[in-house]
């Protein structure tokens, strides 16, 4: 009978820890997999709180704009279109815009013509840089480069990113122009071995 009561309670004993061990595994399992789904809606609400400011509180979208005005005091005219603009509230003034195109209506009935894939417009000093696909058309010469900037202070485009002007003449390639506005004249500068790779026309 002792023999019999001593493998009874060995038994109640073994049943009891592997009962106690069951509950603390489910225990923890529980706390781990509760943990893990507060962390995954804590960053799911942080990631869909970032895209709502982006997108609507921080920023407004305008399709097929236009802008139009007098550079400087020369009393030149420009107009801009873009075909996607976006402007930050926190800075109204600076314009993020893509597929841009712009028209330069110069006093002597010339006219420069200016196009890009990206563009930012300051509608406050209404400075102008051109992204990407650069082309500008002006007196039967075409350009192309990266990256085109208007100064409007100093009526002074500047051209640069792998520069190619063809003309009637025939083709440059510089590093760098600078075209004035107010003069219309035309400079070329190359930086990397102070040299201009061109092949000009002259008859």
């Amino acid at each position: 009978m002792i023999k019999r009561k001593k493998k009874l309670r060995l038994v109640q004993i073994g049943l009891l820890i592997v009962g106690t061990l069951i509950i603390i595994f489910t225990y923890f399992n529980q706390n781990e997999t509760s943990d893990e789904k507060i962390i995954s809606k804590e960053t799911q609400e942080k990631i869909k709180k970032q895209l709502e400011n982006s997108n609507t509180e921080n920023s407004d979208v305008f399709y097929n704009i236009e802008f139009s005005g007098i550079t400087n005091l020369d009393g030149n005219r420009y107009i801009l279109k873009s075909k996607e603009a976006v402007n930050s509230k926190n800075n109204s003034e600076i314009v993020n815009m893509k597929f841009v195109e712009a028209k330069f209506y110069f006093k002597d009935g010339t006219i420069l013509n200016v196009s890009s894939d990206l563009g930012i417009y300051d509608s406050l000093s209404l400075d102008m840089i051109f992204k990407g696909d650069v082309t500008a058309l002006y007196e039967g010469s075409q350009l192309f480069a990266q990256k085109a900037e208007y100064s409007n202070s100093n009526n002074l485009l500047i051209i640069s990113e792998k520069v190619k002007i063809k003309d009637i003449r025939g083709t440059m390639v510089a590093d760098k122009l600078l075209f004035d506005i107010k003069k219309q004249t035309l400079n070329i500068a190359s930086f990397k071995d102070d040299k201009i790779n061109a092949n000009i026309n002259l008859k």
